[in-house]
C-alpha cells in the first residue's frame, strides 16, 4: 500500500509540474469575467490530469502486482480493479474535455457523471441496501430500485459538489484528501485493505497535485480534478457501506456533508432567486468567507495580494470539514449519533452563512 502511494503521488506531481511547465498558454481560454474567478493571470486548470494520471497508473500496477508476483499484503487489488477505472472514465474524461474546451454545457457533464453512475450500477452491481434507520430499511426492502437511485444521486452528484466548492487554493483538494483518508482509515478498522489501498493511493495524488496548487496556485484541479475525487469517493463510500455491514450508510452522509449542503443549498438558493441552479454565481460559503471574513492583504503587487488572500480563505473551510470528519471517524458504526451531527452541520451552516451575508461575524474570525 505504501509503496502504491508513493507511485501516484510522484506520478501526480511530476505530470502537474510538466502541466505547469508546458500547458501554461493554454489557460489564456478561462474568461476573465466569469463570477467564480479570484485569482490573477493565467493558471491551467488540467490538475484533474495529473490526480487521474496517479491514480489510475497505481490501482494499475497494483492489479498487476496481485496477478503476476502474488499478493503478500492481502490488497486483493484484482480486475475488479479495472470495472472501477472504466466507471471512472466517463465523468473524469468529461470533466477534462470541459477544462480543455470551455465548451460544454452543464447538462452535457452531468449527463458523463449520470453514466458513471449507471455504469457503477451494472458493472460493479453497487447499491445500497441499507439506510440504518428502521422505516427506511423497510422502504429499501420494499422498493429495491431506491437503493439503485440513490448509487445514481451519489456518483452522478458528487463530482458536481466537489466543482462547486473548488474555488480557492487548496480547498477541494484538501477536503477530498481528508476524506479519503478517513473513509481508508475506516476501511481497514473492518478489514477491507483493497478499498483502503485505492484511497490511499487517491489521497496520494491528491497530495501530489496539491504541491502545485497549495498555497502558491500554480495548477488549478478544474472540472477533472473534481469529477475523479467525486467519483472515486462516491464510489468507495457505497462500497464500504455494501461490502461491510458494521459501517453506517451515514458515516459517509456525515463526511461529505459540506459539499453535498452547499450544492443542495446552492440550489434552493438559486431557484428561490428565479435563477437556473447550472448558472454560476460568487454567493458560495467558500466565496463569502473570502470577500467578508479574510481581511485584505495590503502589499504593492496586487497578484501577490489577490494570491494571499486566495491562500487564507481555505483554511477556514477545512477546519470547517474537520468538524464533521472527526466525529464521523469516531462514530462510524452509530447510525443516530450520525443523524444527529448531520443535523448540527446543517444548522451551523445555515446560522453561519446568515451571520456572515448580515455582516455579524465576530471580530475574532477576522483576524
Amino acid at each position: 500500500m505504501i509503496w502504491l502511494s508513493l507511485v501516484a503521488f510522484l506520478v501526480a506531481a511530476v505530470v502537474a509540474g510538466a502541466v505547469v511547465r508546458w500547458l501554461r498558454d493554454h489557460a489564456a481560454l478561462y474568461g476573465h469575467g466569469m463570477p467564480q474567478r479570484f485569482h490573477l493571470g493565467h493558471v491551467p486548470r488540467l490538475g484533474g490530469v495529473a490526480v487521474l494520471a496517479g491514480t489510475v497508473l497505481a490501482w494499475l500496477l497494483g492489479m498487476a502486482q496481485t496477478a503476476w508476483w502474488g499478493d503478500p499484503g492481502s490488497l486483493r487489488l484484482g480486475a475488479w480493479v479495472g470495472w472501477w477505472l472504466l466507471v471512472l472514465l466517463p465523468a473524469a474524461l468529461g470533466g477534462i474535455s470541459e477544462d480543455l474546451t470551455q465548451r460544454l454545457t452543464v447538462r452535457y457533464r452531468l449527463t458523463m457523471t449520470t453514466l458513471s453512475g449507471v455504469l457503477a450500477i451494472v458493472l460493479l452491481d453497487m447499491t445500497v441496501p441499507h439506510m440504518g434507520l428502521p422505516w427506511l430499511d423497510a422502504l429499501l426492502v420494499a422498493a429495491p430500485w431506491l437503493g439503485w437511485c440513490i448509487v445514481l444521486l451519489a456518483v452522478a452528484g458528487l463530482p458536481h459538489a466537489f466543482n462547486i466548492i473548488d474555488g480557492y487554493n487548496g480547498l477541494a483538494g484538501m477536503v477530498a484528501l481528508i476524506v479519503c483518508l478517513a473513509l481508508a482509515h475506516v476501511a481497514l478498522q473492518v478489514g477491507d485493505r483493497a478499498l483502503a489501498a485505492l484511497l490511499v493511493a487517491t489521497a496520494a495524488a491528491t497530495g501530489g497535485f496539491l504541491v502545485w496548487n497549495y498555497p502558491r496556485g500554480m495548477l488549478f484541479a478544474g472540472d477533472g480534478g473534481a469529477y475523479v475525487w467525486g467519483v472515486v469517493i462516491a464510489l468507495a463510500s457505497i462500497a464500504l457501506v455494501q461490502r461491510n455491514t458494521d459501517v453506517s450508510p451515514w458515516f459517509p452522509m456525515l463526511l461529505l456533508i459540506y459539499p453535498v449542503w452547499e450544492t443542495v443549498f446552492s440550489i434552493y438558493r438559486k431557484l428561490v432567486r428565479g435563477v437556473s441552479p447550472g448558472v454560476a454565481d460568487a454567493l458560495h460559503f467558500h466565496q463569502l468567507i473570502y470577500r467578508r471574513i479574510v481581511r485584505s492583504v495590503f502589499h504593492d503587487d496586487e497578484s501577490r495580494r489577490v494570491l494571499m488572500r486566495n491562500n487564507r480563505t481555505s483554511p477556514y473551510l477545512w477546519g470547517f470539514t474537520l468538524l464533521t470528519v472527526v466525529p464521523a471517524v469516531l462514530f462510524w458504526n452509530n447510525t443516530w449519533v450520525l443523524v444527529g451531527f448531520c443535523l448540527l452541520f446543517v444548522v451551523s451552516y445555515v446560522v453561519a452563512y446568515l451571520a456572515i451575508v448580515r455582516f455579524k461575524v465576530p471580530d475574532w474570525l477576522r483576524r
